[in-house]
């Protein structure tokens, strides 16, 4: 829409045309050409000529027919169009808002994405001319300051407040007052144009457009505004205008310490005229303070895209091109640039302390944080101190933190910090409660009563003035703090560029700046041709092949292979020994040892490994004048002796091994004084280190010091000339922890180095090194294929299946071990066959056999385990083996007598315990019982049925009893098997009966016929 109205404008304006002199008819001959329209005016016409290329031309003239080549190269940037001129073949350039000069070319539009101002220098004005102000601008925030314009004491200010345009004025020192506010919500991010005058008689302001609705004047020349070379001093001009907004004073000139700030304008600017004349910020390489936070372009792109904050700090974003920075410490500063400045303490082991004084009231609540790098384990860190006591101490003890209150509570950190490496350490004090916490982690807490602040107590950081005092602390601290902080307020060692309020420094003491290191290098602590390198407070050496050590004062003497092939090489603090066995047999040579007279130690236990058969042998042997040790086998106990001293001072004990010992195993003896710290004591023997085997000499003796001053020593013998006594095998050899070796220095590729050492003097025959027993298995022992095994001067037959004894030599008798556990045993080619007892089975009888397991008992029944067999203990109700048959009922017009309980007794089996049933006695033999009369089976358990036999004649019911039975008759018999019949007998009985009855009926009934009549009717009352 803007751009049609300009080209209508500018059709108008460039291309007027001439009026015809003919008549208004002259439009309807059609005169303009090339889309031009023809336009009656005051009695002639004129054409307007399209803007349209017609053919790719555009076209003018009075009747639109000369072509216009002025545009044809558009030179116009930035948008504009281009307009072209019929004299001269000249054209124009009618640039889009935002833009200037011939060409468009020059940008118009600046913005303030931080607190910022420009400075525009003006013509010095009366007091009653007006400054005329046109500008556009943009913005989403509310609130901020656009314009300040002062005369003399009279301040102007264009400001936004709530999204509404206002003027506001003040003068002098008095306060501000509102002259004009504009209805209107102009803080929607969109462009709007406000013209202003300002000064005068009159100050106004003027919404002209909004985006959308705004038009354009491109008649005028658009002149530059010269940017201002400096800004003045204070009081060196009576007029100003600041574009932003700038310190009350500062909109005159050059204000220092302005505390009070008017609020920021935040967004941007569009074609800003000052008395017609544009103001375009001054573009120069070097710094100026006429403007400041001004930039080229209008954006509204999210500055936290961009990543402004630095060193990890976390951006946050507050509207229009607003950020706020969180940075992590030690950063600080609107982009984190700034870094809080480390404090050296302690360089060159210098006396080093910080002295601050509190200003303020930090309030109840205490937190007091730090970051500290060190490798000293002790150190004060901090002490917090009033004028009578030090209430809160931080120090460092055995490389952890250690918090004291109230100089009684104390708390110790859980974790070291001197390890080189920076920790961020928190003391937090709050109420009744303090917790210590280490990178962000707790290492603690404890109760506390509280402590309280005050404005004048001072901190010290580093150490106490008094280095007694500091003593007792740790001493003064060595490494580096940084960021040091109570309550967020920080103490700064050297002060950062960014402006913080912190506590004051009162006395800074060798406190460097920087976290340097020392170069610990400087004395070359690396030792055989190590090379050193440092490292902050500290160095590592790089040691050549075969060293080891911090410093590579361990040479890796092994890795040099100086021992024999049969020989295990043993890594000492400063040389080697190397380890092997030795055999000794009558061939054999006592081993003869000497000290090299360097050997500073005390020697107060021995220690060796051996290996025989022998009951009586010499193991190790030492003297000197009356002065000995000797420890030997007998009758296959180790035995210990030991004299030393002289006179009343001699002292002897013997101590011997509680075990025989003659195995042909290896065995480890160990001898040592029972209390090491006197000069004479007990003497203790231990075996393979077992307690069992443990013995305690019931007297003390001295050490074996005396071996040090030139004593000989003897291995498998008790000197030279007496020869070997020891068949079998020595492992390595100890005196006081000093090996004795088994080879010649000669034999050794390399020398021992260390000093302190044993040395072999006897250079005669050499030692059979390796433990070598005699060649029991050859040939052959065993007989009939039997296998040999060496069991060191002592064999073993492994023989076949079919052969036994010591050579293998004796038929395999199976039986000889009673394999059968209950059973006879049968030897069977290669084998055995049991046959076992009753009750039992398995391949070697060794399975219980339970009888019952599988029982014929009826339901109701108990089974009676036998060895053999087993019996049912039938219910009253049931008879037969298996208690499998019902006994019959007795009818119940038969009486009979009820049976007796009979006791049961419990008696002692051979196997388990068994009971008598029905009054039977216990027997020994076969774990059976006496049974009484009328009772049978192992136990008793069996009631014998009397009437199986069927004694009862005639169909008499038999009932049975204990030992006895009962016949029932029919009334036709009688007898007691119901034998006798007495039939006859109940016929005469019968008709007796019936006369003596027909003789009591007659007798009635006369006497009925004798008694008077009685009624036997029935009344009913009514």
């Amino acid at each position: 829409m803007l751009r049609f109205s300009l080209q209508v404008w500018m059709l108008l304006l460039l291309h007027p045309g001439t009026f015809s002199d003919e008549d208004i008819r002259g439009c309807q001959q059609l005169p303009c050409q090339n889309g031009g329209v023809c336009e009656s005016h005051n009695g002639a016409f004129r054409c307007l000529c399209s803007q349209q290329r017609q053919n790719g031309r555009l076209y003018g003239g009075e009747n639109c027919s000369t072509a216009l080549s002025a545009c044809d190269d558009n030179q116009c940037e930035n948008g504009g169009v281009c307009s072209p001129s019929l004299v001269n073949d000249q054209h124009a350039c009618l640039c889009l808002p935002g833009f200037a000069g011939p060409r468009c070319q020059t940008p118009t539009v600046f913005s303030l994405e931080s607190r910022g101002f420009m400075y525009v220098e003006t013509q010095l004005l009366d007091q009653g001319v007006p400054l005329n102000v046109t500008f556009s601008f943009r913005t989403a925030r509310p609130v901020g300051t656009l314009l300040q314009r002062r005369v003399d004491d009279l301040l102007l200010s264009i400001e936004l407040t709530d999204g509404h345009l206002s003027l506001r004025s003040l003068r002098g020192q008095g306060s501000s007052t509102l002259v004009q506010e504009l209805p209107e919500h102009l803080s929607g991010n969109k462009w709007h144009t406000v013209e202003a005058s300002l000064g005068g008689v009159v100050s106004l302001i003027r919404l002209l457009c909004t985006e959308g609705n705004c038009t354009r004047d491109h008649s005028a020349k658009v002149q530059l505004l010269e940017p201002a070379s400096a800004l003045p001093e204070a009081g060196a001009v009576r007029q100003s205008l600041f574009i932003g907004a700038v310190g009350g004073s500062r909109a005159s000139a050059r204000a220092a310490g302005e505390a009070g700030y008017p609020p920021s304008f935040l967004g941007c600017f569009r074609d800003v005229f000052v008395d017609s004349r544009l103001v375009w910020p001054a573009v120069s390489a070097e710094a100026s303070d006429v403007q400041e936070n001004i930039t080229a372009g209008c954006s509204d792109k999210d500055k936290c895209e961009d990543g402004p904050c630095q060193n990890r700090g976390r951006c946050v974003s507050r509207g229009w091109r607003s950020y706020r920075c969180e940075c992590h410490r030690p950063y600080e500063g609107t982009n984190c640039e700034d870094e809080y400045i480390t404090a050296r303490f302690g360089n060159k082991d210098l006396e080093s302390y910080a002295v601050f004084s509190l200003d303020d009231d930090p309030n109840d609540a205490v937190t007091i944080s730090m970051f500290i790098r060190t490798r000293q384990a002790s150190g004060i860190l901090l002490i917090l101190a009033n004028s009578t006591s030090q209430y809160l101490r931080l120090w460092q003890e055995e490389g952890r933190v250690k918090v004291q209150v109230n100089n009684f509570e104390t708390l110790i950190g859980r974790g070291a910090v001197n390890d080189g490496h920076f920790h961020l350490v928190t003391v937090k004090l709050e109420g009744m409660a303090a917790v210590l916490i280490q990178s962000a982690q707790s290492r603690g807490s404890m109760p506390i009563r509280p402590i309280r602040t005050h404005p004048g107590d001072l901190v010290f950081v580093g150490g106490l003035l008094d280095a007694r005092a500091s003593a007792s602390f740790g001493g003064y601290f060595k490494g580096c703090v940084q960021d040091l902080r109570i309550n967020s307020k920080p103490l700064q060692f050297y002060p950062i560029a960014t402006p913080v309020e912190s506590y004051s420094l009162e006395r800074l003491v060798n406190v460097a700046r920087g976290c340097s290191s020392e170069n610990a290098c400087a004395v070359n602590p690396c030792l055989n041709g190590g090379v050193c390198y440092s490292m902050w407070d500290d160095f590592i050496c790089n040691c050549p092949p075969n060293t080891a050590g911090q410093r590579c004062e361990e040479v890796l003497w092994c890795e040099l292979s100086p021992c024999p092939a049969m020989a295990v090489c043993q890594p000492l603090s400063q040389g080697f020994e190397c380890l092997s066995n030795v055999t000794f047999s009558v061939e054999s040579s006592v081993l003869h040892y000497q000290t090299n007279g360097q050997i500073k130690r005390g020697l107060r236990s021995v220690s060796l490994r051996f290996r025989t058969r022998q009951a009586s042998a010499t193991l190790i042997h030492a003297q000197r004048d009356s002065d000995y040790l000797s420890v030997s086998l007998l009758n296959a106990h180790v035995v210990m002796e030991l004299q030393s001293g002289a006179g009343k001072d001699l002292h002897k004990a013997t101590v011997q091994s509680k075990g025989l010992i003659r195995d042909g195993e290896w065995h480890t003896l160990a001898l040592s004084m029972e209390n090491q710290t006197l000069s004479t004591s007990r003497w203790i023997l231990t075996v393979d280190g077992e307690e069992k085997e443990r013995g305690v000499s019931t007297t003390a003796a001295g050490n074996l010091d005396f071996i040090r001053e030139g004593a000989d020593i003897f291995l498998g013998g008790l000197s030279v000339d007496t020869g070997v006594n020891l068949t079998g095998c020595l492992g390595p050899v100890e005196i006081g922890g000093l090996a004795l070796p088994f080879y010649l220095n000669t034999e050794l590729k390399l020398p021992r180095p260390q000093g302190e050492k044993f040395a072999r003097t006897n250079a005669g025959r050499e030692p059979r090194h390796g433990c070598w027993g005699a060649s029991v298995c050859a040939p052959n022992p065993c007989n009939n294929q039997g296998v040999c095994e060496d069991l060191f001067d002592l064999h073993r037959c492994t023989c076949s299946s079919e052969w036994t004894g010591p050579l293998c030599q004796h038929p395999t008798d199976s039986c000889f071990s009673s394999p059968c556990v209950f059973g006879h045993c049968t030897n069977v080619p290669g084998a055995f066959e049991c046959a076992c007892e009753p009750g039992f089975s398995g391949e070697r009888c060794e399975v219980e056999v339970d009888m019952c397991e599988y029982s014929r008992c009826s339901q109701g029944a108990s089974c009676l385990r036998g060895f053999k067999s087993y019996a049912c203990l039938c219910p009253q109700n049931l008879t037969g083996e298996y208690c499998e048959k019902k006994i019959p009922e007795v009818p119940w017009y038969i009486e009979t007598n009820p049976l007796p309980q009979l006791p049961v007794s419990t008696c002692t089996g051979t196997r388990w315990d068994y009971s008598c049933f029905n009054g039977g006695n216990c027997s020994e033999a076969d774990d059976s019982c006496f049974c009484p009369s009328g009772f049978t089976g192992q136990w008793c358990e069996k009631d014998v049925d009397e009437c199986v036999s069927d004694p009862c004649m005639n169909g008499g019911f038999c009932i049975n009893y204990v030992n006895s039975f009962e016949c029932v008759c029919d009334m036709n018999y009688s007898g007691v098997h119901c034998q006798i019949d007495v039939s006859d007998f109940y016929l005469y009985l019968f008709l007796g009966l019936w006369q003596n009855l027909f003789q009591l009926v007659s007798y009635l009934v006369i006497r009925l016929d004798d008694e008077p009549e009685i009624d036997w009717g029935f009344y009913i009352n009514d």
